[in-house]
Parts: C-alpha cells; sequence; structure tokens
C-alpha cells in the first residue's frame, strides 16, 4: 500500500528542524526501500515542510512512520497529512527522467470535493516526478490529488490539476530530499 505523509513545520521550528537533521535523515535511511519520493517544501529559503511517499504493509505501519519521526517527536510539524495513496506514474523520484537538479520542482495538493478527478495523471506526464490521488484508509473513497512536478513557476504548477473540482489548492516549492552528495 502506498501513503502520501506531508510533515508540516510549525512557525518558528528552523533551528529545532535544523538541529534534527541526521535524526531524521537516519530514520529516514530505516525506509530507504520503500520510499517512492521524498523532499523537503520551501516558502522562498525557508523550510515549511517535508513530503514522503511510501509503500508500507498497511495504514498502522504508516501511522507509525509519521508519528514516530524524530521532528514530530520533538515538537517540530504543526500537523500531518497522511493519506493512502495511489503511484500512477508506477515509479520512484529516482526514476523521473529530468534528473535531481534544474529547473523549478513543486508539491500540488487538491483537498478533494465532490467527483473524483484527476485520478490517472495527464498525458504529458515528462515533468511529473510523481503523481496520484489522496485515498481514504481503505483506498476506496477519492480526498485529493498530490503531485510533486518540474514547472517553470507555481501558477503552471497548479494547472496539473483540473481547475474547480477541488475545494482547495496547495502549491509549495519543493525540492528532492535525502543526503547531500
Amino acid at each position: 500500500m502506498e501513503f502520501f505523509c506531508y510533515h508540516r513545520d510549525r512557525p518558528g521550528s528552523a533551528a529545532l528542524r535544523q538541529a534534527l537533521r541526521e535524526a531524521h535523515w537516519s530514520y529516514l535511511d530505516r525506509f530507504a526501500a520503500e520510499m517512492i519520493a521524498r523532499g523537503p517544501t520551501f516558502e522562498g529559503d525557508v523550510p515549511t515542510g517535508s513530503v514522503h511517499v511510501l509503500d508500507l504493509p498497511n495504514p498502522a505501519a504508516a501511522r507509525a512512520f509519521a508519528f514516530d519521526e524524530p521532528g514530530y517527536q520533538a515538537g517540530a510539524y504543526r500537523d500531518v497529512l497522511l493519506r493512502r495513496w495511489r503511484n500512477g506514474l508506477g515509479r520512484t523520484m529516482a526514476d523521473f527522467p529530468g534528473g535531481r537538479t534544474g529547473g523549478h520542482r513543486y508539491l500540488v495538493l487538491g483537498f478533494g470535493e465532490g467527483r473524483a478527478a484527476d485520478l490517472d495523471p495527464p498525458a504529458d506526464r515528462d515533468e511529473l516526478i510523481a503523481y496520484g490521488p489522496l485515498l481514504s484508509d481503505d483506498g476506496t473513497a477519492w480526498l485529493g490529488t498530490a503531485a510533486l512536478l518540474r514547472a517553470p513557476d507555481a501558477a503552471a504548477a497548479r494547472a496539473v490539476l483540473t481547475a474547480g473540482r477541488y475545494a482547495g489548492i496547495e502549491v509549495h516549492r519543493w525540492q528532492f530530499g535525502g543526503r547531500p552528495s
């Protein structure tokens, strides 16, 4: 089962997140085989959160992953968005043909309302890093859509989701995660 996890930073927690950097990476190292995508979000140069998309055995394992994370345990996050997810591209971020660098990268979150939308990736997949619907724990109800992509700007990133089909859409600057080389 695939899960989308977004830890959103608590305002003023940048120093705490920096202090926990090695603990965070060490924790994530334990999930390397399960990781589909990961990386921080930003506003300007200030980190605002941490995205993790993983393949885990069940919702209980996903909750354990989200709430045992060192930053969460230390109070660095204001909240956690955790949803079942379906990998519409069938690949990991490591398989993205555009590579780890170059261009602007974004996280786009569409919060569902009404009939399901954007269940399948758009036909032009070249700039998509990860894409899929956000689902209920049992995988039966559509709750929205999440995408990681490369785009020229935030407006172009937002356009990956169908306008007017969501209660709200968030766009966050994002970058590939992992230990620096």
